[in-house]
């Protein structure tokens, strides 16, 4: 009589029977699968190939043919000569608004620097729009603004009861007294934040004398740039950004998301627009996006940049990217629909919003490069059935790369630690964007990056200050160590050279893992 070990496990003992069901498993199962995981991903790199040249293309034309905003624009100087005319008849008002929370190693430097800026006193407003609830920095703001008004600066110190709204909300309530009415303009500049003198004198003009242009964004550089190996790498990422993606964006579409600092705005195109919302943590971009469809121009200069300060800490980076990744993806969740139904706006914008602006570079880029870079490829040294063609692994991320490089040439030999420390923050902005798609608990967290100003006392706190324990960062050691055991695996077992990347980026996770990045600063 058959018994039940009979027939197709008649012959293997137990070890044998798993084996047997792995292997089944593996060729019904994960092979197919991770072979389409594997060709979809090809298709989102080459989507983000078309879309990367596509913008270098557009920047290389517009500098090779010198189409810069003072040509293609209207732009005359407010100054005369004609000694008949009062210095200040012909400048509009400008209203200029400093958003501050809790801090107080900046606050000053910016007050200061905008009081200082070349306008006359009597078509000027500055409004420090402090919701700090920190004792002395609150005191450091009146003091400083009690400076600057006995100084003849026109200067309001404007204190809400809450902080509702966050940054929003602050700005909604400036807008709302009596004196901003008189105004044409208005200028924000985060607390960090450091203008030229001559920053309105080379602003303004764009749109007083273009009345289709709602927003004038200038640059950024950064005053701690060569502070540590992270704040290169973030330098090289915003250049890239300012130099091909904002660029790019004013010179074919009249549209790029607005930075929420360092840029001037039609008070009239704002309102059209419905004003600050705070609906998501990214009210800059709604509102930019808002105007656009209402058929608003903006215009990027890209030879104005403005002082600021890049976060020192993993800590305070994290968080901003936490910020810029969540919200942009909670807000295309909640005006797709909107874009969609809008009348009166081309197809053309609508596409152009939905596609490249929201899906491909604020929602794909991010969930792609850790997706594919940090969990599929490295599986594919398990699944030798599987191959991954050589563009897709290293052609066309080379060329991205080198475009994103050249933004900043200086940092050149730094291409190899922005490729690595690039894919691990990838990790922290597929989680923020996803956050944001889903609405989960954290998709309307802000917390205010933490700035250190010229405290140097600040700055001597680095991180072999702190305990081992107190550094370590489970996720990032996790993903380290998968991509540690597929390089070893390649190395031992494989027939590539992936276990080389592969084992240089487990050695990026683990050194942010430890917490040996960027400074590290108390709370």
């Amino acid at each position: 009589m058959a018994t039940s070990s009979d027939g197709l496990f008649g012959d293997m003992n137990f070890l044998g029977v798993i084996g047997y069901v792995l292997e089944q498993t593996r060729f019904i199962f994960l092979v197919p699968i991770l072979n389409v995981l594997v060709n979809l991903c090809q298709v989102i790199s080459l989507l983000l190939f078309i879309d990367a040249s596509y913008m270098a293309i557009v920047v290389a034309i517009v500098k090779l043919r010198g189409r810069t905003p003072e040509k293609v624009l209207r732009w005359e100087s407010f100054k005369t000569d004609d000694v008949e005319l009062a210095p200040s008849s012909n400048h509009p008002m400008v209203l200029i608004q400093i958003p501050i929370y809790n801090e107080k190693e900046v606050c000053q430097l910016s007050i200061g620097a905008v009081c200082k800026l070349s306008w006359p006193l009597d078509r000027m407003i500055v409004q420090v729009l402090d919701d700090s609830t920190d004792p002395h920095s609150k005191e450091l703001v009146r003091l400083e603004c009690k400076k600057w008004e006995s100084e003849g600066i026109n200067i309001k110190s404007e204190v809400r009861d809450s902080r509702n709204g966050y940054k929003a909300g602050a700005l909604t309530a400036g807008m709302k007294h009596s004196y901003v009415e008189g105004c044409e303009f208005v200028v924000i500049f985060d607390a960090d934040f450091q203008p030229e003198p001559d920053f309105l004198e080379r602003t303004v003009p764009f749109l007083a004398h273009n009345s289709e242009i709602a927003l004038v964004q200038a640059g950024w550089k950064y005053v701690n740039a060569d502070e540590c190996c992270m704040t290169r790498i973030q330098e090289m990422s915003l250049n890239y950004h300012f130099a091909v993606e904002q660029k790019s964006g004013s010179s074919i579409h009249g549209f790029f998301g607005f930075n929420g600092t360092a840029g001037v705005w039609r008070i009239s195109a704002l309102n059209e627009a419905g004003g600050w919302q705070d609906r998501t943590i990214v009210e800059d971009m709604d509102l930019a996006v808002r105007a656009y469809l209402n058929g608003w121009k903006f215009v990027f200069i890209d030879n104005i940049k403005v002082s600021n300060e890049l976060p020192s800490s993993f800590r305070a980076y994290r968080y901003q990217q936490h910020r810029w990744s969540c919200g942009p993806a909670n807000l295309f969740k909640k005006m797709a629909m909107e874009i969609i139904q809008k009348e009166n706006v081309s197809l053309w914008k609508k596409a152009y919003l939905i596609y490249n602006f929201f899906f491909v570079r604020k929602i794909v880029v991010h969930i792609f490069t850790f997706v594919f870079y940090c969990l599929i490829l490295p599986a594919t040294v398990i699944f030798p059935e599987i191959e991954v063609p050589k563009w897709t692994t290293i052609y066309i991320p080379a060329t991205i790369t080198i475009l994103n490089a050249i933004a900043t040439p200086k940092s050149f030999y730094l291409i190899l630690y922005w490729i690595l420390f690039e894919n691990v923050m990838a990790m922290h902005r597929s989680k923020g964007t996803l956050i944001g798609l889903l609405e989960t608990s954290r998709v309307k967290e802000w917390v205010v990056t933490q700035k250190l100003g010229e405290y140097n006392t600040l700055r001597e706190n680095l991180i072999t200050h702190y305990s081992f324990p107190e550094r370590l960062r489970w996720r990032e050691i996790m993903v380290g160590m998968y991509l540690f055991i597929c390089g070893y695996y390649d190395f031992v077992f494989g027939k590539t050279y992936l276990y080389v990347y592969l084992l240089l980026q487990s050695t990026a996770f683990f050194i942010v893992g430890v917490g040996y990045i960027g400074m590290s600063v108390p709370s």
